[in-house]
């Protein structure tokens, strides 16, 4: 009979296992091993269930967290709620709502405005955009309906999209001129060229849109002197100085008094004792025409000055006061002729005598004549006609014979400043035939006095260029009364005229911006247009564009982050990029520049993690390494480590 085989007994331990899965025959002995329910240590989170369905060592992060909300996740705590409201999307003045914070539940928050659960209001006209006295309605009071409002005057002036220009009271430039009243009787922005100007001096004279033709007599101020005919052909404000002065005689002058009569005789002093002056032409301008002419001989006359009648040389004493002077020949033809002769009979003749042999002081026989003042420089009887003749009225002086004196009245500036003087006759008792000439730009002279002088100051060309110029009374006294008039009816009293007014200076669209004014008329404005340099389709009328928008000035990216926006314009947005140092990059936000996968454990307790690329596109590249043996390694999840259970030495002593 075979032995019976003997089976070894079966030996029962008591251990801390919750429960007996498997039991193993190796080397004759029974043996078991613990369940490992990772649920035990409570990975998930508060609220959630864990289960996990194969107990083993070997099988680790098989386990199971159930959100009460359904959401799952495995070998890590669910993620079970995600409130979109948290980042405050709807912004101010909208409240938020997330119906599902389910963390796989997103885009369904919900924006509420406070002041309607429907649609938000935006009353532009909250703000007060329009002027005073204009009234504002906004008919769409809604973020999407911006610059709908409109404003209105108390005129029914009405603008949208900002305030209305409710007046244009075109007195304002005084387009009238001098002696006229302007008077607009429609003020409203839209009512132009309807100013009325009315003559001051006849109010029943009146134009619309221009200066009236207004009557002016000028010759009501009498402008011209005593006995003089005044007549003004033309009695209007276009046409003045045109009146004429007539004298009794017929000499007339335009636009100034008329100087009648110049009777170069008058006085009688003109030609001298013994003579008769005749002027046969005394109009004012029949000059230098009188005649001097002889008492004693009506043949011998002279024109302008007075004749020689008789010369005798004796008159001036040309022998001294010692010796007798005779003039053989008194005749004005005949000179030289006279004889001096000395008491002692000694004679000379045409000269004075040596009477003395010694000395001879030629001024003693008064050879210069009246008027002069006579030195003899060297009184020896061997030099003669030495002396020197000197005037004491006027300028001048001789050697040897009486000076010419030259008696200039113009030394003493008669005419005044702003003038130029001339004398005719320069001769010693020859007065008031001087002549007095305004210097340019006046105009006008006088004899014997100061010039009337006038002034037309156009002649200075004050107004701009191709603008016309016109003054009406050209007198000093009247100054700045010149009317400088644009070719498209703009016009300025006493400056030149604003005929055009471009809005583009000065560069009211600042830098990076190309400004054009389409209309520069001095009454076309706020029509300038910015257009942008960098962008043509962005431009904006009567103000600056929006040109440039840099969306990295706010600093949307990262720390050590590298910002670019390739297009700063407003209608390029959300295209910048975020650069990181290691190259990762992303458009229109912050880069993830760092994704280190060990940073959620998820080798668990007991292995060490480490990740060697923690760029944010290199995953699944963590290396779970166990700690009581570092060859135990796996990439991408928790390693099988060995667990000797009796290192703990679970069981008793013995």
């Amino acid at each position: 009979r075979r032995a019976a085989i003997r089976t070894p007994p079966r030996i029962r331990f008591t251990t801390s296992c919750a429960r007996v899965t498997t039991t193993i025959r190796s080397r004759g002995w029974m043996d078991r091993r613990c369940d490992k329910d990772e649920c035990s240590s409570m990975p998930c989170g508060t609220g959630q269930t864990c289960v996990d369905p194969v107990q083993t060592p070997s099988s680790l992060l098989d386990y199971t967290c159930t959100c009460a909300n359904g959401v799952v996740a495995t070998g890590s705590a669910a993620v079970c709620e995600n409130d979109e409201c948290v980042a405050a999307p709807c912004g101010t003045g909208q409240t938020c709502n997330d119906p599902n914070v389910a963390a796989n539940s997103l885009h369904d928050f919900e924006c509420t405005c406070d002041n309607d659960m429907s649609t938000c209001d935006k009353d532009e006209c909250a703000s007060m955009p329009c002027g005073t006295g204009q009234t504002c309605v906004d008919p769409v009071q809604t973020p999407s309906s911006l610059l709908d409002y409109t404003c209105t005057c108390a005129n029914g002036v009405v603008a949208t999209g900002s305030a209305a220009v409710c007046e244009n009271d075109e007195c304002v430039a005084a387009p009238c001129g001098t002696g006229q009243t302007c008077n607009d009787p429609n003020v409203a922005a839209n009512s132009l060229h309807d100013f009325e100007c009315t003559c001051d001096n006849d109010m029943t004279i009146k134009k619309v849109d221009g200066p009236a033709t207004c009557d002016k007599d000028e010759c009501v101020a009498m402008p011209c002197g005593a006995g003089q005919t005044c007549n003004d052909p033309v009695q209007t404000v276009g046409s003045l100085l045109d009146y004429t002065c007539t004298c009794a005689n017929g000499v007339s002058s335009v636009g100034a008094s008329a100087v009648c009569e110049n009777d170069e005789c008058a006085g009688g002093a003109v030609c001298g004792m013994d003579q008769t002056c005749n002027d046969p032409n005394v109009a004012a301008n029949s000059l230098h025409d009188f005649e001097c002419i002889c008492n004693a001989d009506m043949m011998v006359k002279m024109v302008d000055g007075p004749a020689t009648c008789v010369d005798d040389e004796c008159a001036t004493s040309p022998c001294g006061m010692t010796q007798t002077c005779t003039d053989l020949n008194t005749s004005p033809m005949s000179t030289g002729d006279f004889e001096c002769e000395c008491g002692n009979g000694v004679k000379a003749t045409g000269m004075p005598a040596v009477c003395n042999m010694g000395t001879n002081d030629e001024c003693m026989t008064m050879p210069c004549g009246t008027g002069q003042s006579c030195l003899d420089p060297d009184t020896t009887a061997m030099s003669l006609l030495d002396f020197v003749c000197s005037c004491v009225t006027g300028v001048g002086n001789n050697v040897g014979s009486p000076a010419a004196c030259v008696d200039d009245e113009c030394a003493s500036s008669p005419c005044g400043s702003g003038q130029t003087c001339v004398d005719a006759d320069t001769s010693v008792g020859s007065t008031g035939d001087f002549t007095c000439t305004c210097t340019s730009p006046k105009t006008g002279s006088a004899m014997g006095s100061a010039a009337v002088c006038a002034l037309d100051e156009c002649s200075a060309a004050p107004c701009g260029a191709g603008q016309t110029c016109d003054d009406p009374v050209k007198l000093p006294s009247s100054l700045l009364d010149y009317t400088c008039s644009c070719s498209n009816g703009a016009m300025a009293v006493g400056a030149p005229a604003s005929c055009d007014v471009d809005e583009c200076l000065p560069s009211p669209c600042g830098t990076g911006q190309t400004c054009s004014d389409p209309n520069t008329a001095s009454n076309s404005l706020h029509d300038f247009e910015c257009v942008c340099d960098n962008d043509m389709t962005l431009r904006a009328v009567d103000g600056p564009a929006t040109c440039s928008k840099d969306e990295c000035a706010s600093m949307p990216c990262g720390m050590g982050q590298t910002c670019n926006d390739p297009s700063p314009t407003p209608s390029s947005l959300l295209d910048y990029t975020c650069t990181c140092g290691n190259g990762v990059v992303a458009t229109g936000a912050a880069a993830v520049c760092d994704g280190d996968e060990c940073a959620n454990s998820p080798c668990g307790s007991g292995q060490t993690c480490s990740d060697p690329n923690t760029a944010s596109n290199s995953l699944h590249d963590f290396v779970c390494t166990c700690d009581n043996d570092n060859s135990l390694t796996r990439v991408d999840g928790p390693a099988t480590c060995d667990k000797d259970e009796c290192a703990s030495m679970p069981c008793g002593m013995g």
